[in-house]
């Protein structure tokens, strides 16, 4: 639905976006992430059509946004960082001046109008002007505007920036519903939102994407898939004494206590080493039992930190290499 090729963007000496290729399927919710100056507007300006590339290609649903310009905005959605609204109209007349910007037949326009307006909840403002509107709801009229004439992909910039926590659950909600029915590419600086509704996410740092799939199987590729927290009942030198007898156990790091006379352990063996079987094999020839064991997954704050600023380069799409020095 959402091609990119070997995209490129320079503004004088600087490289906003550096080659950088992905696709996005039909009916997929993807996030892009990425810190402040990453390229991450840039590219959404240039995939929208909004702003030209200096290289490569971009094509919506099968339309190259350059060679035609139009069939390729008639599938987008668009929700910049700052909606495009204006303030001395009602909700009403503005949904109707998008419409009619996007040529929406006559007789379909009032029941669709009705329907974007049920779907964002703001069918209760729509004879106020916006001006007058809250942060929350001005977001929901930029994104209801995005929604008409039904275009089959959204583009949305920090949709729920500036909301206060109840508007951010209300506007992921939304957000959640559309993708039944649309291909979402998402902006957002609150990765538990991300985490919450995205399929995927792709992560772009100085211009260049360094991490593309979902966050489980990112997790599984920075911590080798290994990385286990175990509760284990006994003294903490004789836990250290068993684990150092044990050549597959790499590293072990205590984390105190969270039951009388156990310690809380962090182990990993090496690079594709299932450690669980070693571990309970170690412990139960040493009699001390373990009562809880299970994968340390990261969160999706911990990849971008590690892959935003660590040394990871993307190869392809979907995967991720790491100089393994710097792990």
């Amino acid at each position: 639905m959402i091609k990119v090729k070997n995209l490129t963007k320079r503004y004088g000496q600087h490289m906003a976006v550096n080659n950088i290729s992905f696709n996005v399927s039909d009916g997929e919710i993807v996030g892009f992430l990425g810190p402040n100056g990453a390229g991450k507007t840039t590219t959404m300006n240039i995939i929208t059509g909004y702003i030209s590339a200096t290289g490569g290609e971009a094509a919506i649903n099968g339309h190259d946004i350059l060679d035609e310009p139009e069939q390729a905005k008639a599938s987008i959605g668009y929700l910049p960082e700052q909606p495009p609204v204006y303030g001395d109209m009602t909700v009403d007349e503005y949904l109707g001046f998008v419409a009619d910007i996007k040529k929406v037949a006559p007789q379909y326009k009032e029941k669709m109008l009705n329907e974007i307006k049920d779907t964002v909840k703001v069918s209760d403002m729509s004879r106020r002007l916006i001006k007058n509107l809250s942060k929350g709801y001005r977001q929901r009229v930029g994104l209801a505007q995005a929604m008409v004439g039904l275009p089959k992909v959204l583009i949305l910039d920090e949709p729920t920036v500036g909301l206060d926590p109840k508007q951010i659950i209300e506007m992921r909600d939304v957000i959640t519903r559309l993708g039944k029915s649309h291909t979402i590419m998402l902006s957002s600086h609150i990765l538990q939102e991300v985490s919450a509704v995205c399929d995927r996410v792709i992560i772009i740092s100085k211009g260049k994407i360094v991490a593309s799939d979902t966050p489980e199987r990112l997790s599984h590729v920075l911590t080798h898939g290994n990385k286990m927290l175990a509760r284990i009942k006994g003294e903490r030198n004789k836990i250290q004494e068993a684990l150092a007898s044990n050549p597959v156990v790499t590293t072990v790091e205590f984390q105190g206590s969270r039951e009388p006379g156990t310690c809380e352990v962090v182990l990993s063996g090496g690079e594709q080493i299932d450690v669980r079987e070693p571990i309970f094999n170690c412990m139960a020839k040493n009699n001390l039992p373990i009562l809880m064991l299970k994968s340390l997954d990261l969160t999706l704050e911990e990849i971008f930190l590690q892959v935003t600023t660590g040394t990871g380069t993307s190869d392809s799409e979907g995967s991720v290499s790491y100089d393994s020095n710097n792990q």
